[in-house]
């Protein structure tokens, strides 16, 4: 009977070690998937733009924020480390981020570091400057 607990006890610590490890991967992809922020309208972007009540974050680089960018929208490369100083001081107001198109995923540094800085209300434009462009809005140019 002894022989038989031995290799039994050892399965059992092996399983239950495989268990912990697939719940430990799993909590990780669930950490990632909602790693997301909610999406904004374009027209609920454009009437917050109108009302003035958003702060846009564009995070396509220096070189396309000049070439082009949402009207009003800050440079998130320019002010990546003193970004604080470019965001309004209620932590309740509307911040967007976006970057180039829907399949971007580079608008979550940014999001991540507003969202860091204890700011509540962080969305994402999820049509970025292609979708901001196809939809025929105006684009500001140059330097802010």
């Amino acid at each position: 009977m002894r022989k038989i607990r031995a290799p039994l006890t050892i399965l059992m610590m092996k399983i239950v070690t495989l268990l912990l490890w697939c719940l430990g991967l799993a909590s990780s992809l669930f950490a990632a998937a909602t790693d997301e922020f909610p999406a904004i309208s374009h027209a609920d972007l454009t009437a917050a733009m109108a009302a003035k009540k958003v702060t846009l974050i564009d995070v396509n680089g220096s070189a396309s924020y000049r070439n082009g960018r949402i009207p009003g929208a800050i440079d998130y490369a320019t002010l990546r480390g003193d970004l604080a100083t470019a965001l309004p001081k209620d932590k309740n107001a509307l911040v967007v981020a976006y970057c180039g198109n829907e399949k971007c995923k580079a608008y979550r540094t940014a999001a991540k570091a507003v969202a860091a800085l204890g700011y509540t209300n962080v969305k994402h434009y999820s049509p970025g400057i292609a979708g901001w462009r196809a939809s025929g809005a105006t684009v500001e140019k140059g330097a802010p």
